[in-house]
């Protein structure tokens, strides 16, 4: 009993980051990868004009002022620009007595003539695939399959690897078992099955691999169609997992014990990225996290979220890393907002029943 206590005491302080393990990854001292301060200044001016906190050539010193004095600016800016383009604004009424602002609902517009021809045009030229044919194809062009390979470094000494690999990462990808798998394969027992994803497979191995889908997607002429790359969505799905997990808790939300894996959905309909995170976590420091580790060619600078991918501090620290987070809120119109000054007035955005100054 008193083990047991002291294992899930251990759990609960990794899980919250009051415990380090020296040499993990996932579970290290964050304050002993912070940079230097020397090494800090020596960048800073690069840094800045890379994420467009400073004009390039501009040698002015930069520190706290000079920061909210170019919030302030761009907050003016925007502010302006807002109060302008409200009269041509169809969708947005700010009432005039109480200043609440509303939004009117978009409904979707039926698809037209066209579009059910271009439909039915796809069918017909399309042919239907498997999933699993899918994932065999993919890895027979793009030959991500490479990046499996046993810790030691050596030959798999398996007689078909690629085919191993493909049925392993078929098998985990839809959550399967392993047993269920071997029913319909001929010829690999659910014995043999696991030994490729247990010793051949890595986190680090599988991200490589997703980069190099990634990379690959992003080259097809149909993906700039949706999209450029520079916008990404991110949300979370509960997963169900073991008891005996360092990310399982109950959830409230979806009254099961699990995770939630977060995705990086691109504007190119592919994921980027997705994180294993606890449920009752709050969303918004995965998505920072979730685009540094993100090592593929596209490389978003336009976040989109639900209202739990929003916080003051995720979205100061988005701005300082060249990030607009645009977030989802709910019920933004009891939200306050805030004007540059206290004697600023606008134009068509101030409430006539509101003196300037109490507004």
């Amino acid at each position: 009993m008193r083990r047991w206590r002291r294992t899930t005491y251990l759990a609960e302080e990794l899980r919250c980051g009051d415990v380090a393990v020296i040499g993990s990854e996932e579970y290290a001292d964050w304050s002993e990868q912070l940079l230097l301060w020397e090494k800090v200044e020596a960048r800073l001016p690069e840094y800045l004009v890379e994420v467009g906190l400073r004009e390039s050539g501009d040698a002015t010193p930069f520190d706290g002022r000079a920061l909210v004095s170019l919030l302030r600016a761009r907050l003016s800016e925007a502010a302006a620009k807002a109060d302008g383009d409200y009269p041509d604004n169809d969708e947005l009424f700010i009432d005039p007595d109480t200043g609440v602002p509303k939004l009117k609902p978009r409904r979707a517009a039926k698809p037209g003539k066209s579009a059910e021809r271009l439909e039915l045009a796809l069918k017909e030229r399309t042919p239907e695939r498997s999933l699993l044919g899918i994932v065999a194809r993919t890895a027979y062009w793009i030959e991500w399959w490479h990046r499996f390979e046993p810790a030691s470094g050596n030959d798999p000494k398996l007689k078909d690897p690629f085919g191993r690999y493909v049925f392993t990462t078929f098998v985990k990808g839809t959550n399967m078992t392993f047993a269920e798998a071997a029913r319909h394969i001929a010829g690999v027992s659910a014995h043999e099955l696991p030994v490729a994803a247990r010793r051949h497979v890595t986190t680090a191995r599988l991200n490589e691999a997703l980069t190099d889908v990634v990379n690959a997607h992003a080259k097809l002429d149909m993906s700039r169609v949706w999209g450029n790359g520079t916008t990404a969505a991110a949300d979370g799905t509960h997963m169900d997992t073991y008891l005996d997990n360092l990310l399982a808790k109950t959830s409230v939300r979806y009254g099961a014990v699990g995770g939630i894996a977060y995705h990086h959905i691109s504007d190119l309909y592919i994921a980027l990225f997705t994180h294993f995170v606890p449920c009752g976590a709050w969303e918004p420091v995965y998505i920072i996290e979730g685009l540094l580790k993100n090592a593929s060619e596209a490389q978003p600078g336009t976040i989109h979220a639900d209202t739990q991918g929003q916080s003051y501090p995720v979205f100061a620290l988005a701005h300082l890393l060249g990030i607009d987070l645009m977030p989802r809120i709910r019920n933004w119109k009891d939200c306050l907002f805030f004007r540059l000054s206290r004697t600023t007035v606008y134009e068509h955005m101030t409430p006539c029943s509101r003196s300037p100054a109490a507004t």
